[in-house]
Protein backbone atom coordinates (compact mmCIF):
# COMPACT_ATOMS: atom_id res chain seq x y z
CA UNK A 1 0.00 0.00 0.00
CA UNK A 2 1.67 2.84 -1.15
CA UNK A 3 0.53 6.84 -0.28
CA UNK A 4 0.84 8.56 -4.08
CA UNK A 5 -0.02 12.67 -5.31
CA UNK A 6 -1.55 13.03 -8.71
CA UNK A 7 -3.02 15.39 -10.91
CA UNK A 8 -6.72 14.75 -12.09
CA UNK A 9 -9.47 16.60 -13.74
CA UNK A 10 -12.16 18.22 -11.62
CA UNK A 11 -14.57 17.36 -15.05
CA UNK A 12 -14.86 13.83 -16.25
CA UNK A 13 -14.08 13.19 -20.08
CA UNK A 14 -15.17 15.64 -22.31
CA UNK A 15 -15.92 18.16 -19.75
CA UNK A 16 -12.28 19.20 -18.55
CA UNK A 17 -11.45 22.04 -16.54
CA UNK A 18 -8.38 22.70 -14.21
CA UNK A 19 -6.58 20.10 -12.47
CA UNK A 20 -7.25 19.56 -8.66
CA UNK A 21 -4.24 18.30 -6.80
CA UNK A 22 -5.33 15.53 -4.32
CA UNK A 23 -3.60 12.76 -2.29
CA UNK A 24 -5.02 9.38 -2.12
CA UNK A 25 -4.31 5.67 -0.91
CA UNK A 26 -3.06 3.15 -3.84
CA UNK A 27 -4.38 0.11 -3.05
CA UNK A 28 -2.98 -2.52 -5.85
CA UNK A 29 -5.57 -5.15 -4.82
CA UNK A 30 -5.29 -7.08 -8.32
CA UNK A 31 -1.22 -7.45 -7.38
CA UNK A 32 -1.87 -8.62 -4.09
CA UNK A 33 -4.70 -11.34 -5.26
CA UNK A 34 -7.38 -9.56 -3.46
CA UNK A 35 -9.65 -9.41 -6.88
CA UNK A 36 -10.98 -11.93 -9.36
CA UNK A 37 -9.17 -12.01 -12.74
CA UNK A 38 -13.07 -11.31 -14.17
CA UNK A 39 -16.00 -12.43 -15.25
CA UNK A 40 -18.74 -12.52 -17.64
CA UNK A 41 -21.25 -10.06 -16.29
CA UNK A 42 -24.73 -11.43 -15.13
CA UNK A 43 -27.94 -10.66 -15.69
CA UNK A 44 -28.68 -8.39 -12.68
CA UNK A 45 -31.86 -10.03 -10.88
CA UNK A 46 -35.30 -7.90 -11.51
CA UNK A 47 -35.64 -5.98 -8.44
CA UNK A 48 -39.48 -7.18 -7.23
CA UNK A 49 -40.78 -3.56 -6.86
CA UNK A 50 -40.16 -2.46 -10.12
CA UNK A 51 -40.96 -5.71 -11.40
CA UNK A 52 -44.05 -5.00 -9.89
CA UNK A 53 -45.08 -1.63 -11.37
CA UNK A 54 -43.86 -2.44 -14.59
CA UNK A 55 -46.96 -5.02 -14.67
CA UNK A 56 -48.81 -1.93 -14.51
CA UNK A 57 -48.06 -0.62 -17.46
CA UNK A 58 -51.30 -0.61 -19.23
CA UNK A 59 -52.07 -1.00 -23.09
CA UNK A 60 -55.61 0.47 -22.56
CA UNK A 61 -54.32 3.09 -20.78
CA UNK A 62 -51.73 4.17 -23.37
CA UNK A 63 -54.66 3.96 -26.09
CA UNK A 64 -56.48 6.34 -24.13
CA UNK A 65 -54.18 8.59 -23.66
CA UNK A 66 -53.41 8.43 -27.52
CA UNK A 67 -57.10 9.09 -28.18
CA UNK A 68 -57.10 11.79 -26.25
CA UNK A 69 -54.11 13.79 -27.67
CA UNK A 70 -55.82 12.94 -31.13
CA UNK A 71 -58.79 14.86 -30.45
CA UNK A 72 -57.37 17.98 -30.18
CA UNK A 73 -57.62 17.85 -34.06
CA UNK A 74 -54.30 19.39 -34.71
CA UNK A 75 -51.56 20.38 -32.13
CA UNK A 76 -49.61 22.55 -33.86
CA UNK A 77 -47.20 24.67 -32.35
CA UNK A 78 -48.35 27.39 -34.13
CA UNK A 79 -51.98 26.88 -32.96
CA UNK A 80 -51.07 28.51 -29.86
CA UNK A 81 -51.29 32.21 -31.29
CA UNK A 82 -55.33 30.93 -32.69
CA UNK A 83 -58.41 32.69 -31.66
CA UNK A 84 -60.66 30.92 -34.35
CA UNK A 85 -60.12 27.21 -33.12
CA UNK A 86 -62.97 25.46 -32.12
CA UNK A 87 -63.34 24.68 -28.33
CA UNK A 88 -61.23 21.93 -27.16
CA UNK A 89 -58.65 21.79 -29.95
CA UNK A 90 -54.94 23.00 -30.54
CA UNK A 91 -51.88 22.62 -29.01
CA UNK A 92 -52.97 24.87 -25.99
CA UNK A 93 -56.00 22.66 -24.78
CA UNK A 94 -53.44 19.53 -25.14
CA UNK A 95 -51.23 21.17 -22.74
CA UNK A 96 -53.70 22.34 -20.23
CA UNK A 97 -54.92 18.67 -20.63
CA UNK A 98 -51.09 17.12 -19.87
CA UNK A 99 -50.73 19.35 -17.05
CA UNK A 100 -54.56 18.23 -15.75
CA UNK A 101 -53.16 14.35 -15.91
CA UNK A 102 -50.08 14.91 -14.36
CA UNK A 103 -51.76 16.85 -10.99
CA UNK A 104 -54.35 13.88 -11.11
CA UNK A 105 -51.10 11.08 -10.83
CA UNK A 106 -50.05 13.14 -8.36
CA UNK A 107 -53.11 13.28 -6.51
CA UNK A 108 -53.48 9.32 -6.81
CA UNK A 109 -50.20 9.12 -5.16
CA UNK A 110 -50.50 11.81 -2.08
CA UNK A 111 -49.42 14.65 -4.09
CA UNK A 112 -45.92 12.98 -4.95
CA UNK A 113 -45.56 15.34 -8.34
CA UNK A 114 -44.64 18.84 -8.38
CA UNK A 115 -46.19 19.75 -12.03
CA UNK A 116 -45.23 22.94 -13.41
CA UNK A 117 -45.40 24.80 -16.78
CA UNK A 118 -42.28 25.95 -18.80
CA UNK A 119 -44.12 28.47 -20.48
CA UNK A 120 -42.16 30.71 -23.09
CA UNK A 121 -42.46 33.02 -25.97
CA UNK A 122 -40.61 32.39 -29.06
CA UNK A 123 -39.34 34.92 -31.39
CA UNK A 124 -39.90 34.66 -35.21
CA UNK A 125 -36.53 33.01 -37.18
CA UNK A 126 -34.63 34.07 -39.29
CA UNK A 127 -32.71 32.94 -42.24
CA UNK A 128 -33.42 30.16 -44.68
CA UNK A 129 -37.14 28.53 -44.59
CA UNK A 130 -38.49 29.89 -41.10
CA UNK A 131 -41.02 27.73 -39.47
CA UNK A 132 -42.05 30.13 -36.60
CA UNK A 133 -43.19 34.01 -38.06
CA UNK A 134 -44.12 35.86 -35.48
CA UNK A 135 -44.03 35.74 -31.78
CA UNK A 136 -45.63 32.35 -30.92
CA UNK A 137 -46.45 30.88 -27.01
CA UNK A 138 -44.65 27.25 -26.48
CA UNK A 139 -45.86 25.52 -23.20
CA UNK A 140 -43.33 22.40 -21.77
CA UNK A 141 -45.44 20.49 -18.61
CA UNK A 142 -43.31 18.66 -16.43
CA UNK A 143 -43.70 16.59 -13.40
CA UNK A 144 -40.82 16.24 -10.72
CA UNK A 145 -40.99 12.99 -8.44
CA UNK A 146 -38.61 14.37 -5.96
CA UNK A 147 -36.06 11.63 -4.50
CA UNK A 148 -36.17 10.78 -1.00
CA UNK A 149 -32.58 10.74 0.32
CA UNK A 150 -31.31 13.87 0.88
CA UNK A 151 -27.93 12.84 -0.12
CA UNK A 152 -29.20 12.10 -3.38
CA UNK A 153 -32.09 14.09 -4.41
CA UNK A 154 -30.06 16.39 -6.50
CA UNK A 155 -29.25 13.95 -9.00
CA UNK A 156 -31.77 13.58 -11.79
CA UNK A 157 -33.17 11.43 -14.41
CA UNK A 158 -36.00 12.42 -16.92
CA UNK A 159 -37.78 10.89 -20.06
CA UNK A 160 -40.08 13.06 -22.57
CA UNK A 161 -41.68 13.19 -25.50
CA UNK A 162 -42.83 15.78 -27.91
CA UNK A 163 -46.97 16.39 -27.59
CA UNK A 164 -46.96 18.76 -30.87
CA UNK A 165 -47.93 17.42 -34.18
CA UNK A 166 -48.03 18.47 -37.87
CA UNK A 167 -49.64 17.77 -41.04
CA UNK A 168 -48.24 17.97 -44.59
CA UNK A 169 -47.81 21.99 -44.31
CA UNK A 170 -46.33 23.08 -41.44
CA UNK A 171 -48.50 26.30 -41.04
CA UNK A 172 -51.26 24.72 -41.55
CA UNK A 173 -53.22 24.87 -37.67
CA UNK A 174 -56.43 23.63 -38.56
CA UNK A 175 -56.40 20.85 -40.39
CA UNK A 176 -56.46 17.40 -39.28
CA UNK A 177 -52.49 16.52 -37.75
CA UNK A 178 -53.63 13.41 -35.31
CA UNK A 179 -49.67 12.59 -34.57
CA UNK A 180 -50.56 9.42 -33.19
CA UNK A 181 -47.23 7.94 -33.64
CA UNK A 182 -45.20 11.27 -33.95
CA UNK A 183 -45.25 12.13 -31.48
CA UNK A 184 -48.37 11.19 -29.10
CA UNK A 185 -46.76 7.76 -28.76
CA UNK A 186 -43.57 9.31 -26.65
CA UNK A 187 -45.75 11.70 -24.85
CA UNK A 188 -47.94 8.72 -23.93
CA UNK A 189 -45.00 6.57 -22.65
CA UNK A 190 -44.11 9.62 -20.67
CA UNK A 191 -47.00 10.15 -18.99
CA UNK A 192 -46.82 6.48 -18.24
CA UNK A 193 -44.00 5.94 -17.11
CA UNK A 194 -45.23 9.01 -14.37
CA UNK A 195 -48.54 7.20 -13.39
CA UNK A 196 -47.02 3.69 -12.32
CA UNK A 197 -43.12 5.07 -11.29
CA UNK A 198 -45.11 7.11 -8.79
CA UNK A 199 -46.20 4.66 -6.98
CA UNK A 200 -42.67 4.15 -5.93
CA UNK A 201 -39.98 6.27 -4.24
CA UNK A 202 -36.68 6.48 -5.18
CA UNK A 203 -33.26 8.09 -3.99
CA UNK A 204 -33.11 10.58 -6.71
CA UNK A 205 -35.38 12.52 -8.78
CA UNK A 206 -37.01 11.32 -11.59
CA UNK A 207 -38.60 14.18 -14.21
CA UNK A 208 -41.48 13.64 -16.42
CA UNK A 209 -41.70 16.04 -19.57
CA UNK A 210 -43.88 16.62 -22.73
CA UNK A 211 -42.48 19.52 -24.84
CA UNK A 212 -43.90 21.33 -27.62
CA UNK A 213 -42.44 23.08 -30.80
CA UNK A 214 -40.04 19.71 -31.66
CA UNK A 215 -41.49 20.19 -35.19
CA UNK A 216 -40.65 23.76 -35.81
CA UNK A 217 -36.83 22.97 -34.75
CA UNK A 218 -36.61 21.23 -31.16
CA UNK A 219 -37.70 24.93 -29.67
CA UNK A 220 -39.48 23.47 -26.62
CA UNK A 221 -36.87 20.99 -25.49
CA UNK A 222 -34.44 23.60 -26.24
CA UNK A 223 -35.77 26.30 -23.87
CA UNK A 224 -36.14 23.40 -21.17
CA UNK A 225 -32.68 22.06 -21.55
CA UNK A 226 -31.31 25.74 -20.92
CA UNK A 227 -33.91 26.26 -18.35
CA UNK A 228 -32.06 22.99 -16.87
CA UNK A 229 -28.91 24.30 -17.35
CA UNK A 230 -29.64 27.58 -15.66
CA UNK A 231 -31.17 26.04 -12.57
CA UNK A 232 -28.31 23.68 -12.06
CA UNK A 233 -30.31 20.53 -12.10
CA UNK A 234 -27.98 17.54 -12.27
CA UNK A 235 -29.09 15.74 -14.90
CA UNK A 236 -27.65 11.93 -15.57
CA UNK A 237 -29.72 10.63 -18.27
CA UNK A 238 -32.67 11.78 -20.94
CA UNK A 239 -34.64 9.77 -22.44
CA UNK A 240 -36.60 10.93 -25.49
CA UNK A 241 -39.20 8.79 -26.98
CA UNK A 242 -40.28 10.01 -30.36
CA UNK A 243 -41.97 7.72 -32.99
CA UNK A 244 -42.36 4.77 -30.96
CA UNK A 245 -46.32 3.81 -32.01
CA UNK A 246 -45.08 0.22 -33.60
CA UNK A 247 -46.26 1.10 -36.87
CA UNK A 248 -48.43 -1.75 -38.46
CA UNK A 249 -48.93 -0.47 -42.07
CA UNK A 250 -50.83 -4.18 -43.40
CA UNK A 251 -48.29 -5.34 -45.66
CA UNK A 252 -45.28 -3.72 -44.58
CA UNK A 253 -42.25 -5.84 -44.27
CA UNK A 254 -38.76 -5.23 -42.10
CA UNK A 255 -40.64 -4.10 -39.10
CA UNK A 256 -39.81 -6.28 -35.87
CA UNK A 257 -42.15 -5.57 -33.12
CA UNK A 258 -39.70 -6.92 -30.70
CA UNK A 259 -36.97 -4.18 -31.10
CA UNK A 260 -36.78 -0.52 -30.22
CA UNK A 261 -33.44 1.59 -31.49
CA UNK A 262 -31.74 3.25 -28.66
CA UNK A 263 -29.44 6.21 -31.09
CA UNK A 264 -26.83 7.51 -28.98
CA UNK A 265 -23.96 10.27 -30.02
CA UNK A 266 -20.45 9.25 -29.95
CA UNK A 267 -18.86 12.74 -30.43
CA UNK A 268 -20.71 15.16 -27.48
CA UNK A 269 -21.99 18.06 -29.29
CA UNK A 270 -20.52 20.71 -27.52
CA UNK A 271 -17.27 19.53 -27.31
CA UNK A 272 -14.21 21.68 -28.16
CA UNK A 273 -11.87 21.59 -30.77
CA UNK A 274 -9.50 20.49 -28.04
CA UNK A 275 -11.35 18.01 -26.07
CA UNK A 276 -11.81 16.01 -29.80
CA UNK A 277 -8.35 15.73 -29.84
CA UNK A 278 -8.80 13.75 -26.65
CA UNK A 279 -11.20 11.64 -27.63
CA UNK A 280 -8.78 11.14 -30.69
CA UNK A 281 -6.01 10.26 -28.65
CA UNK A 282 -7.39 7.96 -25.70
CA UNK A 283 -9.33 6.50 -28.45
CA UNK A 284 -13.06 7.53 -26.79
CA UNK A 285 -15.10 7.86 -29.99
CA UNK A 286 -17.40 4.91 -28.99
CA UNK A 287 -17.80 5.69 -25.14
CA UNK A 288 -19.13 9.19 -25.31
CA UNK A 289 -21.08 9.32 -21.81
CA UNK A 290 -24.76 9.07 -24.00
CA UNK A 291 -23.13 5.62 -25.45
CA UNK A 292 -22.78 4.74 -22.04
CA UNK A 293 -26.31 5.44 -21.16
CA UNK A 294 -27.54 3.22 -24.13
CA UNK A 295 -25.47 0.29 -22.34
CA UNK A 296 -27.01 0.98 -19.46
CA UNK A 297 -30.04 0.70 -20.84
CA UNK A 298 -29.47 -2.72 -22.49
CA UNK A 299 -27.76 -4.29 -19.23
CA UNK A 300 -31.51 -2.94 -17.50
CA UNK A 301 -33.22 -4.42 -20.03
CA UNK A 302 -31.50 -7.86 -19.55
CA UNK A 303 -33.27 -7.83 -16.41
CA UNK A 304 -36.94 -7.36 -17.47
CA UNK A 305 -37.03 -8.44 -20.71
CA UNK A 306 -35.48 -12.01 -20.97
CA UNK A 307 -37.88 -14.67 -19.80
CA UNK A 308 -37.08 -16.80 -16.60
CA UNK A 309 -33.99 -14.41 -15.84
CA UNK A 310 -35.54 -13.36 -12.28
CA UNK A 311 -36.59 -16.21 -9.85
CA UNK A 312 -38.11 -14.48 -6.67
CA UNK A 313 -36.97 -16.01 -3.66
CA UNK A 314 -39.46 -18.63 -1.95
CA UNK A 315 -42.30 -17.60 -0.06
CA UNK A 316 -42.36 -19.92 2.59
CA UNK A 317 -44.06 -22.90 3.42
CA UNK A 318 -47.61 -23.14 2.10
CA UNK A 319 -47.33 -19.95 0.29
CA UNK A 320 -47.88 -18.79 -3.21
CA UNK A 321 -45.69 -16.04 -5.15
CA UNK A 322 -47.63 -12.80 -5.91
CA UNK A 323 -48.81 -12.77 -9.41
CA UNK A 324 -47.06 -8.94 -9.33
CA UNK A 325 -43.93 -10.14 -10.66
CA UNK A 326 -44.00 -9.64 -14.37
CA UNK A 327 -41.81 -11.37 -17.02
CA UNK A 328 -42.39 -9.04 -20.13
CA UNK A 329 -42.12 -11.03 -23.17
CA UNK A 330 -38.82 -10.93 -25.55
CA UNK A 331 -38.39 -7.47 -26.19
CA UNK A 332 -35.25 -5.44 -26.41
CA UNK A 333 -33.51 -1.92 -26.96
CA UNK A 334 -31.28 -2.21 -30.33
CA UNK A 335 -28.27 0.68 -29.63
CA UNK A 336 -27.97 2.29 -33.05
CA UNK A 337 -24.20 3.84 -33.02
CA UNK A 338 -25.80 7.67 -34.03
CA UNK A 339 -26.89 10.45 -32.69
CA UNK A 340 -29.87 10.63 -34.44
CA UNK A 341 -31.65 8.92 -37.84
CA UNK A 342 -30.04 9.55 -40.82
CA UNK A 343 -29.36 13.31 -41.62
CA UNK A 344 -32.47 13.84 -38.91
CA UNK A 345 -32.77 15.30 -35.07
CA UNK A 346 -34.64 15.26 -31.98
CA UNK A 347 -35.31 16.56 -28.33
CA UNK A 348 -32.05 14.61 -26.96
CA UNK A 349 -29.95 17.10 -28.96
CA UNK A 350 -31.13 20.08 -26.98
CA UNK A 351 -30.28 18.44 -24.06
CA UNK A 352 -26.88 16.71 -25.22
CA UNK A 353 -26.11 20.89 -26.64
CA UNK A 354 -26.15 21.79 -23.16
CA UNK A 355 -23.79 19.21 -21.60
CA UNK A 356 -26.31 16.74 -20.59
CA UNK A 357 -26.46 12.92 -21.20
CA UNK A 358 -29.42 12.00 -23.55
CA UNK A 359 -30.37 9.22 -26.01
CA UNK A 360 -33.48 8.71 -28.82
CA UNK A 361 -35.78 5.87 -28.27
CA UNK A 362 -37.63 5.10 -31.83
CA UNK A 363 -39.57 2.11 -33.77
CA UNK A 364 -37.30 -0.10 -35.91
CA UNK A 365 -38.73 1.12 -39.40
CA UNK A 366 -40.62 3.95 -39.77
CA UNK A 367 -43.53 4.63 -42.62
CA UNK A 368 -43.27 7.86 -44.10
CA UNK A 369 -46.55 7.54 -45.37
CA UNK A 370 -47.90 8.01 -41.56
CA UNK A 371 -45.51 10.98 -40.34
CA UNK A 372 -45.68 14.90 -41.39
CA UNK A 373 -49.09 14.19 -44.03
CA UNK A 374 -52.22 15.22 -44.65
CA UNK A 375 -54.58 12.35 -43.80
CA UNK A 376 -55.86 11.19 -47.85
CA UNK A 377 -55.92 8.50 -49.97
CA UNK A 378 -53.38 8.58 -53.06
CA UNK A 379 -52.45 5.60 -55.55
CA UNK A 380 -54.48 3.16 -53.17
CA UNK A 381 -52.42 4.30 -50.60
CA UNK A 382 -53.56 6.05 -46.98
CA UNK A 383 -51.52 8.44 -45.98
CA UNK A 384 -51.80 10.31 -42.30
CA UNK A 385 -50.47 9.70 -38.70
CA UNK A 386 -53.58 8.17 -37.72
CA UNK A 387 -54.04 5.78 -34.73
CA UNK A 388 -55.02 2.83 -36.34
CA UNK A 389 -51.27 2.44 -37.15
CA UNK A 390 -50.49 2.13 -33.83
CA UNK A 391 -49.14 -0.77 -31.37
CA UNK A 392 -50.48 -0.20 -28.06
CA UNK A 393 -48.51 -3.55 -27.11
CA UNK A 394 -45.78 -2.42 -28.51
CA UNK A 395 -46.00 1.21 -27.13
CA UNK A 396 -46.38 -0.58 -23.69
CA UNK A 397 -43.15 -2.61 -23.61
CA UNK A 398 -41.26 0.87 -24.44
CA UNK A 399 -43.05 2.50 -21.71
CA UNK A 400 -41.81 -0.53 -19.75
CA UNK A 401 -37.97 -0.04 -20.91
CA UNK A 402 -38.28 3.24 -20.02
CA UNK A 403 -39.72 3.01 -16.48
CA UNK A 404 -36.94 0.28 -15.44
CA UNK A 405 -34.24 2.27 -17.13
CA UNK A 406 -35.49 5.40 -15.18
CA UNK A 407 -35.92 2.99 -11.88
CA UNK A 408 -33.23 1.47 -12.26
CA UNK A 409 -30.95 4.70 -12.30
CA UNK A 410 -32.76 6.58 -9.84
CA UNK A 411 -32.43 3.85 -7.70
CA UNK A 412 -28.42 3.12 -7.91
CA UNK A 413 -26.08 5.54 -6.85
CA UNK A 414 -24.21 8.44 -8.69
CA UNK A 415 -21.68 7.61 -11.31
CA UNK A 416 -17.77 7.74 -10.70
CA UNK A 417 -16.56 10.79 -10.78
CA UNK A 418 -12.92 11.94 -12.56
CA UNK A 419 -12.58 8.44 -13.20
CA UNK A 420 -8.79 8.63 -14.63
CA UNK A 421 -6.18 6.69 -15.75
CA UNK A 422 -3.01 6.81 -13.79
CA UNK A 423 -0.25 5.34 -15.59
CA UNK A 424 1.46 6.40 -18.57
CA UNK A 425 0.74 5.34 -21.95
CA UNK A 426 3.99 3.21 -22.70
CA UNK A 427 2.83 1.55 -19.72
CA UNK A 428 1.73 -1.85 -20.65
CA UNK A 429 -0.65 -2.51 -17.68
CA UNK A 430 -3.57 0.11 -16.45
CA UNK A 431 -4.03 1.90 -13.26
CA UNK A 432 -7.70 3.54 -12.57
CA UNK A 433 -8.42 5.77 -9.93
CA UNK A 434 -11.65 7.73 -9.12
CA UNK A 435 -14.11 9.56 -6.76
CA UNK A 436 -16.98 8.66 -4.96
CA UNK A 437 -20.23 10.03 -5.94
CA UNK A 438 -22.01 12.37 -3.68
CA UNK A 439 -24.45 10.88 -1.06
CA UNK A 440 -22.84 7.53 -2.16
CA UNK A 441 -24.51 5.02 0.19
CA UNK A 442 -21.85 3.03 2.69
CA UNK A 443 -23.23 -0.66 1.43
CA UNK A 444 -22.63 0.48 -2.30
CA UNK A 445 -19.44 -0.31 -4.19
CA UNK A 446 -17.80 -0.21 -7.54
CA UNK A 447 -17.44 -2.38 -10.61
CA UNK A 448 -14.38 -1.97 -13.18
CA UNK A 449 -16.06 -3.36 -16.38
CA UNK A 450 -13.84 -3.87 -19.95
CA UNK A 451 -14.46 -5.15 -23.05
CA UNK A 452 -12.82 -5.98 -26.26
CA UNK A 453 -12.42 -3.13 -28.36
CA UNK A 454 -14.16 -4.12 -31.31
CA UNK A 455 -17.15 -5.59 -28.49
CA UNK A 456 -20.27 -2.95 -28.57
CA UNK A 457 -20.93 -3.58 -25.30
CA UNK A 458 -19.58 -4.82 -21.80
CA UNK A 459 -18.49 -8.11 -21.13
CA UNK A 460 -16.40 -8.59 -18.39
CA UNK A 461 -16.57 -7.12 -14.79
CA UNK A 462 -14.58 -7.02 -11.83
CA UNK A 463 -16.23 -6.09 -8.46
CA UNK A 464 -13.63 -4.27 -6.64
CA UNK A 465 -15.44 -3.13 -3.18
CA UNK A 466 -15.31 0.53 -2.00
CA UNK A 467 -12.26 1.30 -3.12
CA UNK A 468 -10.89 4.22 -5.45
CA UNK A 469 -8.03 2.91 -7.29
CA UNK A 470 -6.88 -0.46 -8.64
CA UNK A 471 -3.61 -1.96 -10.54
CA UNK A 472 -4.77 -4.04 -13.28
CA UNK A 473 -2.04 -6.31 -15.26
CA UNK A 474 -4.70 -5.57 -18.19
CA UNK A 475 -3.13 -3.51 -21.51
CA UNK A 476 -5.30 -0.16 -22.01
CA UNK A 477 -4.23 -0.71 -25.55
CA UNK A 478 -6.31 -4.13 -26.15
CA UNK A 479 -9.31 -3.12 -24.37
CA UNK A 480 -12.19 -0.49 -23.44
CA UNK A 481 -12.50 0.30 -19.38
CA UNK A 482 -15.35 1.52 -18.04
CA UNK A 483 -15.83 2.18 -13.96
CA UNK A 484 -19.60 2.36 -12.15
CA UNK A 485 -21.31 2.08 -9.18
CA UNK A 486 -23.85 -0.52 -7.85
CA UNK A 487 -25.95 -0.59 -4.55
CA UNK A 488 -26.59 -3.41 -2.16
CA UNK A 489 -29.39 -4.60 -3.99
CA UNK A 490 -27.99 -4.86 -7.89
CA UNK A 491 -29.13 -1.33 -8.97
CA UNK A 492 -25.91 -0.07 -11.39
CA UNK A 493 -24.98 3.20 -12.59
CA UNK A 494 -23.99 4.02 -16.18
CA UNK A 495 -20.09 3.11 -16.69
CA UNK A 496 -18.08 5.95 -17.05
CA UNK A 497 -14.66 6.03 -19.44
CA UNK A 498 -11.79 7.01 -17.84
CA UNK A 499 -9.91 10.45 -19.03
CA UNK A 500 -6.38 10.87 -18.13
CA UNK A 501 -4.60 13.87 -16.18
CA UNK A 502 -3.83 16.43 -19.14
CA UNK A 503 -1.89 17.27 -20.69
CA UNK A 504 -2.71 14.41 -23.09
CA UNK A 505 0.57 13.65 -25.53
CA UNK A 506 1.09 10.45 -27.78
CA UNK A 507 3.74 8.33 -27.27
CA UNK A 508 5.47 6.31 -29.76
Amino acid sequence: MTIEAHFIPRACLFRLAAPLLLVTVTVSAFAQGQLPAGAPIPVAAADPAIAAVLKQVSPERIQATITKLVSFNNRSTLSSMETDLKPGTGVNAAADWIESEFKATSAACGGCLEVKRDEFIEPPQTGPAPRILKPTRLTNVYAVLKGTDRAQSARRVLVTGHYDSRNSDNFNTHDAAPGANDDASGTAVSMECARVLSKLKFPSTIVFVAVAGEEQGLNGSRHLAKLAKSEGWQLEAVLNNDIVGGDTTPGATGVDKSAVRVFSEGVPGPATLEQLRQIQTIGAENDSAARELARAIVDVSRSYFQPGSYRPPSPGPGKVHSNAILQVPAFRPVMIFRRDRYGRGGDHTSFSMEGFTAVRFTEWKENFNHQHQNIREENGIQYGDMIQYDDFDYIANVARLNSAALATLASAPGQPQNVVVLNPPYDTGTTLRWEKPAGMPASASFEVVYRDTIQPDWTTFIPVGTVTTVSLPISKDNVIFGVRSVDAAGHRSAAVYPAVPPPVRSAY
